[in-house]
């Protein structure tokens, strides 16, 4: 048992990141099976770093990997690019604090209103959220989905501080409308109030996009680049969460030496010597290769209480695939959910004990309870000796009902140890990816939704065209529906929206909701 424990037991002396995987029951006939697979993920990973195009169907290089370690990029421009970018936004951020660029009320800022959508924001919430402290520098919003209600209530948060606040604009092509929606709406939010928007507000964004030539031409505070070879589930270490994190006082550069020197473990070349390869290669043996499979990511820490909502995006738009990489149908994908410990003891627990055999644990430990020292509670022990025996005593019941289960540790939680986290699972989602032959770079999917969304946005506007060119007249959504060729369920729902918002449209009075005319009365 001792030797065992020993032999999944992986340590870094340098870093002090160890993962015990011996709750994988990983054997040595599955790690003979896989190497072939593996030695030519991890030669697939190199490629990736030297600049090789990952996303064919975009033509582009993906490389968030140089973003900590400009050097490795594979030309000297590059490297500048990152060098410089980084350096403005340093640059920057001592002007703001220092109170040399100041508010067009001539206040120095105090909080910053950060809008943008899906890695745009999922990746600076976590690290925000997990770094936080009383003494942060300046205080961050987000603006993070088109919700007129969420977004009131950021604007009411802020009010008092309008002219203390700076807001950043985030968008790679500019066109992203979720983040066009929350840009307009703040905007509005501070003429209304007096202010100008412009002095007010920085972007990060794609060089000639859409988003930059309205910055140029408005002439915001500045502008920063975003590049076509960073995803934005990978963008946290660019200058999307480094500006941001930076105004809040997070320590970038240790978050961005802790990633860099996770990503030397990565690139080891024997298994049990590489951090993301014993997670990759556990994700392998959890799916049979095929999916599938539910990886809870359970953090006993509350300030890593996001790290599952942001693995949710990394993992899940990483690998959710219908075709692999020869055309053929796959289907692939690992689900992703997670709480923090000991929440997760009394809400779902049960289930992942006693329940369907579909899911693997990833346990999340921090070895450090808190800053200083703690009180004894009760039994001769502390609040965080609890917490870590309530975390053992949970993979103990999880192994015994045949679950497989892994834990991750670092020393505590801080700016290096964060970086090294998000460092650890980016690799391992590449090298999974190609264990499975699938692009893990590309996301065509995600457009779907996006398209469906626009045409619906345009049946919306000419189905009130069309009552108000017969104002006064009702109409059902299958009236409506067969005037327009549309589907009655789509026209219903967009009509019952336009309603309780438009005051311009008027419902009929009867009993049976779907049988419910809407006509334009002024």
């Amino acid at each position: 048992m001792q030797n065992s424990f020993k032999e999944t037991l992986y340590y870094s002396s340098k870093t002090r990141l160890m993962l015990d995987w011996g709750g994988m029951r990983m054997d040595d006939e599955f790690k003979t099976n896989i190497k072939a697979k593996l030695d030519a993920s991890l030669k697939a990973m190199d490629e990736l770093d030297a600049g090789a195009i990952a996303n064919p169907s975009e033509g582009r290089m993906v490389g968030h990997y140089w973003l900590r370690a400009p050097k490795l990029a594979p030309t000297a421009e590059l490297t500048k690019e990152i060098e410089d970018c980084t350096a403005a936004v340093m640059e920057f951020t001592e002007k703001v604090h220092l109170g040399e660029i100041k508010s067009s009320a001539g206040n120095k800022f105090k909080n910053v209103v950060v809008a943008g959508i899906g890695g745009s924001s999922l990746g600076p919430v976590f690290v925000a959220n997990a770094l936080s402290t009383p003494n942060d520098k300046m205080k961050l919003y987000f603006l993070d989905n088109t919700d007129p209600d969420g977004m009131d209530k950021v604007f009411g948060k802020i009010l008092p501080e309008l002219d203390e606040t700076l807001t950043i604009v985030i968008s790679k092509s500019g066109g992203t409308i979720e983040t066009r929606n929350c840009m307009e709406e703040a905007k509005a939010f501070y003429i209304k109030n007096g202010l100008d928007f412009a002095a007010h507000t920085v972007c990060i964004t794609g060089v000639g996009s859409k988003l930059y030539k309205i910055a140029e031409s408005e002439g915001w505070l500045a502008i920063f680049p975003m590049w076509d070879w960073v995803g934005g589930r990978t963008s946290v270490m660019s200058a999307v969460g480094m500006l941001p994190l930076c105004l809040m006082g997070v320590d970038m550069k240790s978050l961005l030496k802790g990633a860099a020197e996770c990503d030397v473990l990565n690139r080891g070349k024997v298994l049990e010597q590489n951090p993301a390869a014993i997670l990759a290669a556990s994700w392998y043996l959890c799916s049979n290769g095929v999916g599938g499979e539910s990886m809870v990511v359970l953090p006993y820490k509350d300030s890593l209480e996001l790290f599952a909502k942001y693995l949710q995006q990394l993992i899940m738009e990483s690998l959710g695939k219908e075709f692999d990489n020869d055309g053929k149908i796959v289907n692939q994908g690992l689900a992703v959910f997670g709480n923090k410990g000991t929440s997760d003891q009394h809400s779902y627990v049960q289930q992942l004990v006693a329940g369907p055999d579909n899911i693997f644990v990833t346990f999340v430990q921090v070895l450090r309870d808190r800053a200083g020292d703690s009180i004894e509670v009760g039994e001769g022990s502390t609040s965080g000796d609890y917490l870590n025996a309530f975390m053992l005593g949970t993979k103990k019941a999880l192994e015994s009902h045949g679950k497989r289960t892994m834990i991750i540790t670092v020393p505590e939680v801080s700016a290096y140890y964060v970086g090294a986290l998000i460092a650890l699972f980016e690799r391992t989602v590449g090298i999974y990816a190609n264990l499975i032959n699938i692009n893990a770079y590309d996301q065509p999917a995600v457009e779907f939704g996006k398209k469906a969304a626009g045409g619906l946005i345009e049946l919306k506007n000419s189905a009130k065209a069309a009552l108000v060119n017969e104002a006064g007249k009702y109409f059902t959504a299958a009236q409506l529906a067969e005037k327009l060729g549309a589907e009655e369920q789509d026209m219903f729902r967009l009509m019952l929206h336009l309603s309780a918002n438009d005051s311009s449209i008027k419902l009929e009075d009867k009993a049976d909701i779907t049988e419910i005319g809407f006509a334009y009365i002024k």
